[in-house]
């Protein structure tokens, strides 16, 4: 188990590595230096065989449009196949079972906490959605009659805005619905347009312990402080700004036909955002008062809603008899744990195979390995740069749980900048966030990868503004 590695298997390894951490092209010396000698379980057939399977099952989610698969699929499959792996790895090299159920174990507190702080998030998002707040948002915009350059900065601005309470999922989509009906028959504008609204929503969620996955998981794990968060405004800005300046020029000048459109929302809607409001302000309290995970307000918070429908589905008449499907066509759907039903399952799966996957990665030693060649070698700046340029390529989920898995010596400012990195490094490719894999599939062939590529320029000036400003502001 512990002789030397073999240097062709260094070099399989290494294409791996680059594969899937594409920074350790950069340094190809100092990851053979970190795999020579006694390499722990990293040297086992059965551990390349895990790395394999993890690189195959990444393939078929980064292609998940051309396949027609839906990414939490092979993840899935990937994680139970490694941890598989593991336990064979374990009974020949007589590793006590103990230390299997420990890792096993502290991956599945990592995703429980995530699960249920994202159930509940989603669930307010799709009860809010069929109160109407989404659609009257949409409609208000777009009866403004704005000009194309105008509504090109007001959707962008209100993702920026909208997504650190919100996410940026969400956020694209309801701006993205907006940008198309007012633009569907101006490709100039509807490309730039949808970029922006990617760009914005990912910066935007940048500096909220809410706005990104990233985020939540960077604060749930304790690495920074709530407030601290905030410190990353300025860089977000920046980040949102400095393309959208740059595309501002080739957008039309002329203004659409206004588009008149009246939804009202309905019984409850303006109740129900305040109870998100109030949710959101219960998990804080929860951290910071209370010493308690996030999650545990979350849930607080969903009762509330559940008890507020309930009341509400009392004074709408909801459990007289002779109810019927005229209720529901009148009143809406007030079923509470029909919307927790209607929840992104899978990507709430999608993230289960990611963290399971990397969780045992991260048992038979390859995040130690690019711990050490990294950020022991490279230091913390170049590394936290690089690995929001890998977010474009490979989700950011995985990138920050694979360092927060290394859990490298950092102080706060490079704790906040991988943070920054990482949310807003997806932007630099329509793959790259979930925001802009969402408006691929609504565009209607409008927004695409290329279309995307050919501004990643403005996007990558962006990138390097942000970093430059978190340096001058926060370092």
């Amino acid at each position: 188990m512990d002789d030397p590695m073999h240097p062709a298997r260094q070099k399989f390894l290494l294409r791996l590595l680059n594969l899937l951490f594409p920074l350790a092209f950069l340094f190809p010396t100092a990851v053979f230096a970190a795999a020579d000698g006694p390499a722990g379980l990293i040297n086992h057939n059965i551990s390349v065989a895990c790395l394999v399977i993890f690189t195959l099952g990444y393939i078929a989610v980064i292609f998940e449009e051309k396949l027609h698969l839906k990414k939490s699929k092979p993840m899935l499959l990937v994680s139970g196949i490694i941890w598989m792996l593991i336990s064979i790895l374990a009974e020949q090299e007589g590793i006590e079972r103990s230390s299997i159920e420990a890792a096993v174990a502290y991956d599945l507190e990592e995703y429980a906490s995530l699960l249920l702080f994202l159930l509940v998030a989603m669930t307010y998002v799709n009860s809010l959605e069929e109160r109407g707040v989404f659609q009257t948002l949409r409609a208000w915009l777009v009866s403004r009659g704005y000009s194309y350059r105008r509504l090109f900065w007001v959707t962008g601005t209100l993702a920026f805005f909208i997504s650190p309470i919100a996410d940026n999922l969400t956020t694209a989509l309801v701006m993205g619905a907006v940008i198309m009906a007012v633009g569907k028959d101006k490709p100039a504008f509807v490309v730039p347009a949808l970029i922006n609204v990617v760009v914005a929503a990912n910066a935007g969620g940048a500096f909220s312990p809410f706005g990104d996955i990233t985020t939540l998981m960077v604060w749930q794990a304790g690495r920074v402080e709530f407030f601290d968060f905030f410190t990353l405004f300025l860089p977000s800005v920046a980040n949102y700004v400095v393309p959208a300046l740059l595309m501002t020029p080739w957008l039309p000048t002329d203004r659409p036909a206004p588009i008149e459109e009246k939804i009202v929302m309905r019984r409850g809607a303006k109740t129900m955002c305040t109870l998100f409001l109030f949710t959101i302000a219960l998990a804080v309290s929860f951290e910071q008062f209370f010493h308690l995970p996030p999650f545990l307000g979350m849930v607080t918070g969903l009762s509330l809603l559940m008890l507020y429908t309930w009341a509400l589905r009392l004074r709408t008449g909801a459990y007289k008899p002779g109810h019927n499907k005229d209720y529901i066509l009148k009143h809406g759907n007030l079923d509470t744990l029909e919307k927790v039903s209607h929840a992104e399952w899978d990507t709430l799966f999608f993230f289960f195979g990611v963290m399971f996957a990397v969780g045992g990665l991260s048992y038979l030693g390859y995040l130690d390995l690019l711990s050490e060649t990294m950020y022991g070698n490279y230091g913390p700046f170049i590394t936290n740069i690089a690995a929001g340029l890998m977010s474009a390529i490979i989700d950011n989920i995985p990138v920050m749980f694979a360092i927060l898995d290394m859990n490298p010596p950092m102080d706060q400012f490079q704790w906040l900048l991988v943070t920054l990195t990482a949310g807003v490094g997806g932007s630099l490719l329509s793959i790259g966030s979930a925001a802009g894999v969402a408006l691929m599939g609504v565009s209607k062939g409008y927004y695409t990868f290329m279309s995307h590529l050919r501004w990643s320029w403005a996007v990558l000036l962006g990138y390097a503004a942000s970093i430059a400003v978190h340096w001058l502001v926060n370092g």
